[in-house]
């Protein structure tokens, strides 16, 4: 019995493979969040927010914004709520008016926090103290590789979400 292969077929075959393929490479896999949804299931998980401006807007450094971050920060945010029992206000998202990088609060990794007694103890205990910034700034990374760096007023997390070379980016 004799095969045919359909040309389109094998074209599109083809593509998803070269789609599978490409897929590795840094940022394609990272799922984002649209502000609208990454609102919904933070305020689901007691997680609140303010800022400067009374506002979300992302291109306004002033706002706070969750639009396109990504899903393992959000997670995080999460999970820390669950995990430590404290008060968690992000004060910093996507927004525009942060330092930029791979890493970034704009590329949706990071996320600040308010600091108050129960999350700095939190932090401090549960987490393993890596080193100081050449700002002062201490960092503490979780056993999930995320980065927690004590920036005075506020805690700059980055949520690696499994990924090596950020967790490295953010110890160095």
């Amino acid at each position: 019995m004799h095969i045919r292969r359909h040309p389109l077929l094998l074209s599109g075959m083809l593509a998803a493979s070269a789609t599978l393929a490409l897929s590795g490479t840094a940022d394609a896999a990272v799922a984002k969040l649209s502000q609208s949804v990454a609102a919904s299931q933070l305020a689901a998980a007691g997680v609140t927010h303010s800022s400067s401006g009374g506002c979300t807007t992302r291109s306004n450094a002033h706002c706070t914004s969750y639009d396109q971050i990504n899903k393992a920060t959000v997670d995080g945010l999460k999970t820390l709520k669950s995990a430590s029992g404290c008060a968690i206000n992000v004060t910093g998202g996507t927004e525009v008016g942060h330092a930029s990088g791979t890493y970034s609060h704009y590329n949706g990794y990071k996320a600040d926090i308010a600091r108050n007694s129960c999350i700095d103890g939190y932090v401090t205990r549960s987490f393993t103290h890596i080193s100081t910034r050449g700002d002062g700034a201490t960092r503490w990374r979780s056993s999930a590789g995320n980065v927690y760096a004590n920036e005075g007023s506020h805690w700059d997390i980055t949520y690696c979400g499994g990924n090596t070379s950020c967790t490295a980016a953010a110890s160095a």
